[in-house]
């Protein structure tokens, strides 16, 4: 099926991001809708005559978890751009996003389009919804908190099998991803070397979680879990509590500060960001935004840093509040990468603190500079 990314498919992605726990881009989608808005319907998100994306559903038979539980049916939804004949390409979406997420004009627009780094023309663009997220297997499917606890392991599992069993591939030429999917590129890079010839993990440490990062994920959790209309997942009503905790680190963990600041210039102003928020429509489940962050608690990639064969690009923002540069670890990890480097996207009022790797613009160039020089497994 062939779509084309109007202003109303856009707008779409907008509303499934700015509805989302934690939406980590929603300061930049709202920016930009508003914007799409006002511009004829005729206008496409990409200015050129826009790739071909199609949906599929695989199902894994008897999915056996990290945690010792077996699904008898995992789900796995994906969408692809391009032709199965280009050079294939795995990109990772973050935490409550979904594949569909990475097709938003601040992301695919700068990518897949004739001409852009990945050009759906030459490449074959994969784009998996993770457990638990989008259309693939998830508690609100009807098991609710029966749901098997997944970890990143479990979902860098599905998308390994989805890549090579259902899809047929045997090696991609770029594995990138945000966020949550920065992460799982940097478990798909150590725990199967030889299945890509580049990896770009964005917004994201190699290392075990932990710090501020984990303190927050917990306390959404935790928030859920404690709520009393929660009621062990068994509710009929969605508990507040998941929009609540989900707006806190929203702010606390995103956004960044001069961005932020920005916006929110004086009380009455911050006043009427946060009550916005906390008004808007919240269509995600709760078991769902639970299991969502909870799933990162054992994420912990460091033992396969050394075994990594692909070159590595690994991009952060200098107002990262979830990976502040100034702990050093990502200059002390990426050492022990074969052919690994930094790129540090500096920040200021225009960037988005954590979302800031999501606006592709801000690194399409190195992107471009990277699949041209960089070497293919076996040469």
């Amino acid at each position: 099926m062939n779509k084309q990314i109007t202003v109303e498919a856009f707008v779409l992605v907008v509303r499934r991001c700015l509805f989302a726990p934690g939406c980590f881009v929603r300061p930049l989608l709202t920016a930009v809708a508003g914007f799409m808005l006002s511009l004829p319907l005729s206008f496409h998100v990409w200015a050129a005559e826009s790739p071909t994306t199609r949906e599929g559903d695989w199902v894994i038979r008897d999915f056996h978890f990290r945690s010792g539980e077996v699904l008898p049916e995992l789900r796995v939804h994906y969408t692809t751009v391009g032709a199965p004949t280009g050079e294939p390409v795995l990109v990772l979406h973050g935490t409550t996003q979904s594949g569909s997420s990475m097709l938003a004009a601040p992301f695919g627009g700068e990518l897949f389009g004739p001409g852009q780094p990945l050009d759906a023309s030459r490449y074959y663009i994969i784009l998996p919804d993770a457990i638990g997220h989008g259309r693939s297997s998830k508690p609100s499917d009807g098991l609710r908190a029966q749901f098997p606890r997944y970890s990143y392991d479990d979902m860098v599992e599905a998308q390994y099998r989805l890549v090579t069993e259902h899809l047929g591939l045997r090696r991609l030429r770029l594995v990138l991803g945000f966020s949550m999917g920065g992460m799982e590129t940097w478990i798909l890079a150590g725990k199967y070397p030889t299945l890509m010839d580049v990896a770009v993990p964005m917004a994201s440490l190699p290392v075990e979680m932990s710090g501020r990062n984990w303190m927050m994920r917990r306390l959404i959790v935790d928030a859920i879990r404690g709520d009393p209309e929660w009621m062990g997942g068994n509710y009929s009503k969605q508990p507040r509590s998941a929009q609540f905790a989900s707006v806190f680190y929203g702010l606390a963990a995103n956004g960044g500060s001069q961005s932020l600041y920005k916006a929110a210039r004086t009380r009455e102003e911050a006043d009427k960001l946060v009550d916005g928020r906390l008004k808007a429509a919240f269509a995600p489940d709760a078991n769902d935004v639970l299991y969502q962050w909870d799933s990162s608690r054992d994420y912990n990639p460091s033992a396969g840093i050394d075994k990594i064969e692909a070159t590595v690009l690994a991009i952060n923002s200098a107002d990262d509040e979830r990976n502040p540069p100034e702990l050093g670890v990502l200059d002390r990890e990426i050492k022990r990468v074969k052919r690994g480097r930094v790129f540090l996207i500096p920040g200021n009022e225009q960037t988005m603190g954590h979302s800031t790797a999501f606006m592709a613009r801000l690194w399409a160039a190195e992107l471009e500079t990277l699949l041209r020089t960089a070497p293919r497994q076996g040469q």
